[in-house]
């Protein structure tokens, strides 16, 4: 190199100069370059390009990829369709599908459109591990979990029956009829719906299968036997062109008026918008329910996008609609393109199949994709928000949605209500409103609601099962007239049946069959004849049925319009009689009580009384006497003592009132006694019954026989009975001679036995239970409620009593008895509020004598040269005497005091109270005779020397005359 280049310098910029054109270049050429590397991935369409659901999935499905990938154009994938045309046709459906996989090799398959085709593209898609998203399959025989690469992009048929039991349930419809097609779509939702129906004891008492190719004759035919039928509740499964044929025949036939109800499934609910104007107004007053599907902005700019493209693609289709099914088509291939690109799907080719013999038909010849399992992985992990709502994977298929329940109102569809799983029925999702639906305008232009069920115009009567019994012909009596070959039924069970079925808001055609043979005799018991609604012999039976447990599994009862019970009657014991029934009213402790209480207040008065009334003074056992005589007489107020003292008078007041009050309650409680023992029964419990191995009856087509073997009793012990008659003369032999000693039978019966053996016999009631009479129907009868519901407006009225009296069976005179029914006997515990009152008040009075007493001769009681045996001595004495101070003692001209001063003269009234002299000071006025003074003196002088028999003065005449 020369010397002159190595020293030649050079500026930066021309050394960096390419280094920046580099760069400027660069980046469009990697742009370039991954345009040109987008790799393509083949997934097949397989649908009926003919029909509505095919071309309105296909322009969805266009639709989606081009929306995605200009949304997200750095993905490398890119899905390439290959469509191909199922020609409406299992056959045509399986060549595609056998096309796409072996010479396209396609990675997904979208598609088909029906049920059927799908079946058999999914075997095809599990034997080569290519994915299958169907957006339109709902059959519930198409099973993920049967078909691991079969993807349901849509709801399971079974995913709607909550919400149609839940509509059937608001309305409480009874009774309801499936209206499917006889193929894999209408009979795969059938279970679902008998079960939900089951759930919510919904009867189906009739399945309509339309075939799929059914012609008008066939329809029509098919309506036909839905009018001869009550059920007027309508759950239609059918696609839109076979339910749009439906809807116009039954329309001509007038089922679209009212007292009709129809519910369509989402089948072809989902497609009542792109259903033809003239089958719309056939369908006025239709329910229905579809997935719900929000309304959002991106939604509305969708519809109008997709209706400006179809158009433009389809111009010989006016006014096109689209459905969930478009929009479900759409989210699936979003999710299909998320999944390749997640995925890394290539086009790589399928493995081929080692054991293929060279003789292998074209269905074997195919190979497996190698993408196929992370491709279905990726798919089943797709989760966004889609057109559609939220699109989730979940086993395999869709998750399930909420519900919209439209009804069809004028030229379309008025959302009325939304059922969710866990809410149900709601006035709207968000926010949640009020659990009910709303307006709803039923067929025939109505908004009253259909009770479910109708008489048919042109169907029977009903048949009305009777009992032939002659037993109480007060209750069922039929009477057959030989020459006129008719019957006639009659009876208070009868009576209440007409008056319940006259109560009915609708008329219903009926007539009584008797149950029996053709001699007129009983074709069997009444379980027999109950039997008889099970096996559809009788629509009803009326008459004296007891509900019963093992009754009501097959058939419904209605609400009972008689007592309800069993009871047990036994004969009444005249004879025999208690010699002290008079002592049993009270108990021991009360008499002691009561005694004691007497013996305490004639004691009490005597003290009281003794120093100031004579009546109570005398020799002792006079004053015994008087003590016992005088508290005993205070039971009948018949003492005829004078009480002077005004503690005695008090105390005897308050003793009177516990004197009423004991001698009321004890009368009330005698009088009891002595009723109940009138007719006291002879045997007073089932255990008595049992333990003394007595004989008892029953009814000889009652089910108690049962009954009885269950409560205990031995069955060579059960006597049968026929007639009333015929069970007085068992209870006449008695137990021990060929007769009976009780009987057991339904409350009804016993009272009507009473009211013909009313002193004879007494009704005790047994352990054992029951509901009374009803009216069996069979199980899910529509009928039975609204008999229930009239059943209580004819029993709580006057009405049953008008019956009652017309078959005497008002409530009859005769009392009923049981063991318990005789009344116990009165204990201390009623009256303590009442003795202890009294206690009070006697104690207080007694205090209040002795204080008073001893303060009057605290002289005795301070005498220090006493002892104390000679002070109570002293007192007691004092207590004897009388009280001359007292003022039932004291006369008018006397003044008497304990003291005097002045000169007076003092003398002792009483010789036997020592040391507590009482003296009585006599005072002559100015104009007394002194001479009089002289001799009261003196003649009180001598009486000091006895008791004082008497210091009373002389009477005025003598004064007087001792004046003269």
């Amino acid at each position: 190199m020369p010397k002159k280049l190595k020293h030649l310098k050079v500026h930066p910029f021309l050394l960096s100069f390419p280094q920046i054109l580099w760069v400027l270049i660069l980046p469009s050429q990697i742009v370039s370059a991954q345009k040109n590397t987008t790799i393509p991935v083949n997934v097949g369409v397989v649908l009926d390009m003919d029909t509505w659901i095919g071309k309105m999935g296909l322009s969805c499905i266009s639709m989606a990829l081009s929306d995605f990938y200009s949304s997200h154009s750095d993905y490398k994938t890119r899905i390439v369709l290959n469509n191909r045309d199922s020609k409406k046709d299992v056959v045509g459906a399986a060549a595609a599908a056998l096309d796409l996989l072996k010479n396209t090799e396609v990675q997904a398959i979208m598609g088909p459109v029906s049920s059927t085709q799908a079946e058999f593209i999914n075997d095809l898609g599990d034997k080569a591990r290519v994915p299958v998203i169907s957006f339109s399959t709902t059959s519930t025989f198409l099973s993920p979990l049967s078909s691991p690469y079969f993807i349901r992009a849509t709801q399971n048929d079974s995913s709607q029956v909550k919400a149609i039991s839940s509509i059937v349930k608001a309305f409480g419809w009874r009774e309801v009829v499936p209206i499917y097609v006889d193929n894999q779509l209408g009979q795969g939702i059938l279970p679902f719906l008998t079960d939900a129906f089951d759930e919510i004891k919904a009867r189906i008492p009739y399945r309509s299968v339309i075939p799929s190719l059914a012609t008008d004759e066939q329809i029509v035919a098919e309506l036909h036997k839905l009018m001869t039928i009550q059920t007027r509740v309508f759950i239609v499964h059918l696609l839109p062109s076979l339910g749009s044929r439906l809807f116009a025949k039954a329309k001509q036939l007038g089922m679209m008026g009212a007292g009709y109800a129809w519910i369509c499934t989402d089948a072809l609910t989902d497609e009542l918008n792109s259903i033809d104007p003239s089958i719309i107004d056939t369908m006025q007053g239709v329910l229905g329910v579809r997935p719900h599907v929000p309304n959002t902005a991106e939604l509305q700019s969708f519809i109008k996008r997709w209706k400006l493209k179809f158009q433009q693609s389809n111009p010989d289709i006016v006014n096109p609609q689209l459905n969930v099914f478009g929009l479900w088509a759409y989210d699936s291939a979003t999710a299909l393109a998320m999944a390749i690109e997640e995925a890394g799907v290539s086009n790589i080719g399928f493995d081929q199949m080692s054991d293929i013999s060279g003789n292998s038909t074209d269905l074997e010849s195919f190979g497996v994709s190698r993408n196929g399992p992370k491709l279905l992985q990726a798919i089943l992990g797709t989760a966004f928000q889609g057109l559609s709502g939220d699109f989730n994977i979940v086993d395999g298929q869709l998750e399930s949605p909420v519900y919209d329940i439209v009804n069809v109102i004028g030229n379309g569809v008025k959302e009325i209500g939304v059922w969710t799983a866990d809410k149900g029925i709601v006035r709207q999702i968000n926010p949640i409103t009020i659990k009910k639906l709303g307006t709803i305008l039923w067929p025939g232009d109505t908004a009253t609601p259909p009770k479910g069920w109708a008489i048919p115009k042109n169907g029977k009567k009903l048949r009305i099962g009777v009992p032939v019994n002659a037993r109480f012909s007060q209750l069922v009596k039929v009477t057959r007239n030989s020459q006129t070959n008719t019957t006639m039924v009659e009876g208070y069970c009868i009576d209440i049946f007409d008056a319940v079925m006259a109560l009915l808001p609708y008329a219903i055609p009926y007539e009584y069959v008797p149950f029996a043979t053709s001699d007129g005799m009983s074709a069997g018991n009444y379980d027999d004849l109950a039997y008889q609604v099970y096996l559809g012999n009788f629509d009803a039976v009326a008459g004296d049925i007891a509900i019963t447990a093992n009754r009501s599994l097959y058939v419904d009862f209605s609400l009972a319009y008689t007592e309800s019970g069993i009871a047990m009657i036994v004969p009444t014991d005249n004879q025999s009689r208690n010699t002290w029934i008079f002592l049993k009213p009270l108990t021991w402790d009360l008499w002691l009580t009561s005694f004691l209480a007497f013996i305490a207040i004639g004691l009490l008065i005597w003290v009281l009384e003794h120093r100031i009334n004579d009546e109570f003074k005398g020799p002792p056992l006079h004053q015994i006497g008087m003590i016992l005589w005088f508290s005993f007489s205070t039971l009948v107020f018949a003492h005829k003592e004078k009480i002077v003292s005004n503690l005695a008078r008090f105390v005897l007041v308050i003793w009177f009132l516990v004197v009423f009050v004991l001698t009321q309650s004890y009368t009330a409680s005698l009088t009891t006694r002595l009723t109940v023992q009138q007719l006291q029964p002879t045997i007073r419990s089932v255990d008595e019954l049992i333990k003394t191995r007595a004989y008892v009856g029953y009814q000889n087509v009652s089910y108690l026989s049962k009954n009885l073997l269950q409560m205990g009793f031995d069955e060579s012990r059960l006597v049968a009975y026929h007639s009333p008659e015929e069970l007085n003369d068992l209870f006449t032999k008695g137990s021990r001679n060929g007769g009976i000693a009780a009987v057991f039978d339904g409350i009804p019966y016993m009272k009507l036995i009473l009211g013909t053996y009313c002193s004879k016999y007494t009704m005790v009631q047994a352990k054992y239970k029951t509901d009374g009479f009803g009216f069996a129907f069979p199980i899910g009868s529509p009928l039975a409620p609204d008999v229930s519901r009239a059943i209580l407006n004819v029993t709580q009225g006057s009405q049953i009593l008008e019956i009652e009296k017309k078959w005497h069976l008002e409530t009859s005179s005769c009392q009923d008895y049981s063991a318990s029914s005789t009344p116990g006997s009165l204990d201390i515990g009623s009256f303590r509020g009442l003795f202890l009152i009294m206690g009070i008040t006697a104690i207080s009075a007694f205090i209040i004598h002795w204080t008073m007493f001893l303060y009057e001769h605290w002289n005795v009681v301070t005498n220090y040269n006493s002892s104390t045996w000679d002070k109570i001595i002293g007192l007691s004495r004092c207590f004897d005497c009388k009280d001359v101070i007292s003022h039932t003692f004291r006369k008018p001209d006397m003044r008497v005091a304990k003291t005097t001063t002045g000169g007076d003269k003092e003398v002792s009234c009483c010789s036997h109270c020592p040391g507590s002299p009482v003296t009585i000071s006599l005072q002559a006025s100015p104009d007394t005779n002194p001479s009089f003074s002289s001799r009261m003196e003196h003649n009180l002088t001598i009486s000091e020397q006895h008791e004082i028999p008497s210091y009373e003065s002389e009477s005025p005449n003598q004064e007087g005359n001792t004046h003269q």
